[in-house]
């Protein structure tokens, strides 16, 4: 049992937590071992996220200070805490690639580990996010891969659009299209189109959890 000195620890340490957080996941650490709570921690490090277990009545009143009213009661089990500076969306992947990833007994069930995330909170927001939005997040490719496949197929249209019109200037086509495609292939076009990556990177800040709202 922790001694009142260790519980003020950890309510401080999780005030600390909780006040540079844009969002937390929930998550249920039992059976899971030692062992394994130390990678998952070294894993969420790597995208800036947190892990801590705090009881669910200490990280209650610290919500309820902030004028956020968690209901933490409704789960039955020993709580662990991510808290992430980011969105949803950024610590859901590495946790749900954690627990997808553990070893299912025997007689266990496929689900078994992932159904351990329980949820979570936008602080942005304000507001819950249950369960399901959770791994539905969490099973989203990063948004770097997201980006590209998006690329992938803006650039397949142009490129099929391009050969076309290159084709049609080998077979002595109208003169636009012969500069069209002289335009396309000037040094000026291709610098557009290497711009382009962190164009859409730029732009592609929005929580994956508040677009779905």
């Amino acid at each position: 049992m922790k001694t009142k000195a260790q519980k003020g620890e950890e309510m401080k340490r999780a005030k600390e937590l909780l006040d540079k957080s844009s969002s937390l996941i929930f998550a249920d650490f039992t059976k899971v071992s030692a062992e394994d709570v130390r990678k998952l921690r070294n894993e969420l490090k790597k995208s800036g996220a947190r892990f801590l277990v705090v009881k669910k009545r200490l990280l209650g009143l610290l919500l309820k200070e902030k004028g956020m009213d968690a209901d933490l009661g409704r789960f039955k089990v020993s709580v662990g805490t991510i808290f992430s500076d980011g969105g949803v969306d950024r610590a859901a992947g590495p946790a749900y690639r954690f627990f997808s990833g553990l070893e299912v007994p025997e007689g266990g069930v496929k689900d078994m580990w992932t159904s351990k995330l329980l949820g979570g909170y936008d602080l942005g927001a304000n507001a819950p996010v249950d369960a399901a939005q959770v791994v539905r997040i969490g099973q989203l490719p990063p948004r770097e891969v997201l980006l590209a496949q998006l690329l992938g197929v803006m650039a397949g249209p142009v490129r099929a659009f391009l050969y076309i019109l290159s084709e049609k200037a080998k077979q002595g086509g109208a003169p636009a299209a012969t500069a069209a495609v002289a335009a396309a292939e000037s040094p000026a076009a291709e610098a557009a189109v290497a711009e382009a990556p962190a164009a859409e990177s730029s732009q592609a800040e929005v929580p994956a959890a508040q677009a779905e709202q």
